[in-house]
């Protein structure tokens, strides 16, 4: 019997990929279904994340600004997107599988807050437990297709779990989007904070600048370039010393001078304090909420609440905390 697209792209990962790939064909779901005659199992989770509803409101959730008014600043989807461009060009030099680095990147975010990680910090001070990473689990297998979830294959949901935090991805795949995943929030905040007047390129580090370079494309390329070379033939992905000590130094000159700065610490405040007040005020008013929302909280109405404003992109929780809070004229 002749085989399909799918059978031929399964066969050829066989033949092409390292040992230490997934192979699409292996990957198993928690609901058994029909196979694409075209697409991988993996090409497939790709796919579903890219055409949902959660994917599509990171266009509108900011990284470390609060709504910026510029049009150039990052977007939790842009960021996204440059994740699954940086990890892509690892895992080609690896010859791991793209189409399960892709869906992970693609994924990994969904859960985030309005406001980036300032609304994170806002709903684990009410609730003493919040985590984007298992909030983006919950939506791929729960909130999304609605309230079926996506259905995505395991190594995708270990991916996206463990792409922060102290868990590491069983897949080489996963283990390239967690490293990955920092280069470019690293890299494009930096560029950013640029952008905003907020850095110069002289208030760099010395030993980021001699070991990175100064400009994020440089830093991009250095970081990418390194974790192929020390990666090669093994089972783990691997940095080089050198690398990964000015990258520690690069994140912790980040969280100084920009994500924990007094530059932005208003916004910050501002956020914090619409996250808060939304979820008290929908708490109490419980019949604003979508009704599915209250279908799949297991009975209790702060997940439902959670689940909700979690969901929400910077305009649209600052616009709802004006419609409830802000008299009208």
């Amino acid at each position: 019997m002749t085989e399909n697209i799918r059978e031929r792209t399964e066969r050829e990962e066989w033949e092409r990929l390292s040992p230490f790939a997934v192979k699409s064909g292996e990957a198993t779901r928690e609901r058994q279904e029909e196979e694409c005659s075209i697409r991988t199992k993996f090409q497939r989770d790709r796919d579903r994340i890219l055409h949902s509803k959660p994917f599509r409101r990171l266009k509108h959730k900011t990284q470390v600004y609060i709504a910026p008014t510029g049009d150039h600043y990052r977007t939790r989807m842009t960021h996204s997107l440059e994740v699954s461009q940086i990890c892509r060009t690892i895992g080609r030099g690896l010859r791991l599988n793209e189409d399960l680095i892709e869906a992970i990147a693609l994924g990994h975010d969904v859960g985030h807050t309005p406001f980036g990680h300032v609304g994170e910090e806002a709903i684990r001070k009410i609730i003493g437990h919040f985590e984007h990473n298992e909030q983006s689990v919950r939506v791929l297998t729960m909130l999304a297709g609605n309230g079926k979830g996506l259905n995505l294959t395991a190594p995708v949901l270990d991916g996206v779990l463990n792409h922060t935090g102290p868990g590491i991805p069983y897949t080489l795949e996963g283990q390239i989007v967690k490293t990955g995943d920092r280069i470019a929030y690293l890299c494009h905040d930096y560029d950013d904070a640029l952008r905003a007047g907020l850095l110069n390129p002289s208030d760099l580090p010395e030993e980021v600048r001699l070991v990175l370079g100064h400009t994020p494309s440089q830093m991009i390329s250095t970081m990418v370039t390194d974790m192929i070379e020390s990666s090669q033939g093994k089972d783990k992905i691997y940095q080089s010393e050198r690398v990964h000590k000015a990258m520690q130094e690069f994140r912790r000159f980040m969280f100084t001078q920009v994500y924990n700065s007094s530059a932005l610490k208003e916004e910050r405040r501002k956020g914090e304090y619409v996250v808060q007040a939304l979820y008290y005020y929908y708490l109490e008013h419980l019949d604003l909420l979508p009704n599915e929302y209250l279908a799949w909280d297991e009975g209790e109405r702060s997940r439902a609440v959670v689940d909700y404003i979690s969901g929400l992109t910077d305009n649209y929780a600052i616009d709802q905390f004006e419609n409830y809070f802000v008299p009208h004229h």
